[in-house]
């Protein structure tokens, strides 16, 4: 009897188990079919509400709600993509961070004033704007041994003088007052600048006139020139030879070594050893022939065309003044002569008076 009440309870307890899975499993159906109702249209309601826009995912459903709670601003990031690249150290002697006062450099054999500067990467011309004293403007009358100072920018360095006022040495060198008060090495106070007679005051991009009175004369056969001051110094003996038009290269090497062309040498120096042969670039009458100042031998042709050509620090020379010469021919041999630190040939190009780049008609 006791076993078949304890049957029966066991029964009723396992349809009790089956019913109430039946229950849960249908509930979670009925959750499923009203998720998938309802969810597109309170996507469509959302859209709509949005502008109707890309259509809006179940997690950007979220989103809005919680934004909707709280509401916290949005702050969009600009992200830079510009970014720095450090180049390769050149051969310089320069720091690599910007100098604020100026150096001296000893001069050495094979130096030229061009690659001076380029060595503190420098304009040429504010290195000999600087040492006036000691080179007069003149890049030729470099020697060994002798101190330049080197500024820490393109500009002039000037020494003040007693009743020197800011704005007329500004506009003495066409600089900026705004640039000479700002240059930390100046030191200056910008609301009571007061400088004492004997400082040394970099200018800033100044600039100035060169006394360039070192340059040799143009000489010219009769009046194909832009003026004849040959007389006294040349008897012509062959005029008949005339350029051809056209220039070749006046040594063998076709690079340089020193200084190029620029306002302070109105010239490029070319690669030669002591002895390598110098040739006429063109055919024409030499017109100077023999010792020039800083020059030292030098080589003056008239291509009778309107073009002069000059070759200087000549060891030897081999034609003599009024002779006329052909395009290649021989003319004297290079060297150091004159106001050099070392052998190379000094290469001048001239039309109608005024100074031109060699490399201009040069292959």
């Amino acid at each position: 009897m006791n076993q078949d009440i304890k049957n029966d309870q066991e029964k009723s307890q396992k349809k009790s188990h089956t019913w109430i899975s039946w229950v849960l499993t249908a509930v979670l159906v009925a959750l499923l079919v009203s998720f998938l109702y309802w969810q597109p249209i309170l996507a469509k309601e959302l859209d709509e509400m949005n502008g109707g826009s890309e259509p809006i995912s179940v997690s950007e459903v979220s989103d809005a709600s919680a934004e909707a709670m709280a509401n916290m601003p949005y702050f969009k990031v600009e992200i830079d993509e510009a970014y720095l690249v450090r180049d390769t150290e050149t051969q310089t002697i320069a720091p690599t961070r910007p100098r604020s006062e100026a150096v001296a450099y000893t001069v050495e054999s094979g130096d030229a004033l061009f690659s001076i500067a380029s060595k503190y990467n420098l304009a040429p011309e504010t290195v000999l704007w600087s040492n006036y004293d000691v080179l007069e403007d003149d890049p030729h009358s470099l020697r060994v041994d002798q101190v330049l100072i080197i500024p820490p920018t393109d500009g002039i360095l000037y020494e003040w003088q007693e009743g020197d006022i800011l704005e007329e040495v500004a506009n003495e060198f066409n600089a900026s007052v705004d640039d000479i008060l700002s240059w930390s090495g100046n030191e200056l106070d910008i609301t009571n600048p007061v400088i004492e007679p004997g400082t040394m005051v970099m200018i800033p991009g100044g600039e100035r006139e060169l006394v360039q009175t070192w340059l040799v004369t143009t000489y010219a056969v009769g009046s194909s020139g832009v003026y004849n001051n040959v007389s006294g110094a040349c008897e012509i003996t062959d005029s008949n030879v005339y350029g051809v038009g056209y220039f070749i290269w006046p040594a063998d090497n076709h690079y340089l070594s020193g200084n190029d062309y620029w306002s302070g040498h109105l010239g490029i120096d070319i690669a030669a050893g002591t002895g390598a042969p110098i040739y006429a670039s063109d055919s024409g009458v030499v017109t100077f022939s023999g010792w020039y100042g800083s020059y030292g031998n030098m080589i003056m042709i008239d291509h009778q065309n309107g073009y002069f050509t000059v070759y200087a620090h000549l060891s030897a020379i081999n034609v003599y003044c009024g002779s006329g010469v052909y395009q290649g021919q021989v003319i004297g041999y290079a060297g150091s002569t004159g106001n050099s630190t070392g052998p190379h040939l000094h290469f001048e190009v001239r039309y109608l008076g005024g100074f031109q780049n060699p490399w201009y008609v040069l292959p």
